[in-house]
């Protein structure tokens, strides 16, 4: 018998997951719009942004869905969390309906349903419970793994943002 929290986190991957995979694909269809996108918010190499954050979103979206490598996609999931929350949303303040920009609660809400996953663990309904290893990533290990989510944001930030400087400031 399946317990409700297998059921639970099969809803939070298959909704991550969702997420993340419909905006991978809609970054992979507008490949000039995302570029000169990532462009205008200081983004280097904007091309290489481009194919970055597809082939993130698209795997991590997969991953989640199907319960495969969770804690290891749930880090790609925080990852890019983290560099959106930095580079679009932080400067709009807490509310998604903010404008002209959105603020970061959205960011916020999937990079905590990602870590949640990463602590409990991909549940019964998995890939990883289908081969033995749905134990071996969560827990602390899982919230270390969602943490160098982080570490790898950072980097990409310091590798690559180069935010624009307000002329009227």
């Amino acid at each position: 018998m399946y317990e409700a929290t297998d059921w639970a986190l099969m809803v939070l991957r298959g909704v991550a997951g969702t997420v993340m995979l419909a905006h991978g694909v809609k970054h992979a269809r507008g490949r000039t719009k995302t570029s000169k996108w990532f462009g205008s918010i200081g983004f280097r190499i904007p091309q290489f942004q481009w194919l970055a954050s597809t082939v993130t979103e698209i795997g991590v979206g997969v991953l989640l869905i199907v319960g495969l490598g969770t804690s290891l996609a749930v880090a790609g999931l925080v990852a890019v969390m983290t560099v959106a929350f930095w580079t679009v949303h932080r400067e709009a303040g807490f509310w998604v309906t903010a404008r002209p920009d959105e603020g970061w609660e959205y960011v916020f809400v999937l990079a905590g349903i990602g870590v949640a996953i990463a602590i409990g663990g991909p549940g019964a309904f998995s890939i990883d419970a289908l081969i033995g290893i749905e134990g071996d990533l969560d827990g602390w290990v899982g919230l270390a793994l969602a943490g160098g989510g982080v570490v790898a944001a950072v980097a990409q930030i310091v590798g690559f943002f180069r935010p624009r400087v307000n002329a009227e400031a």
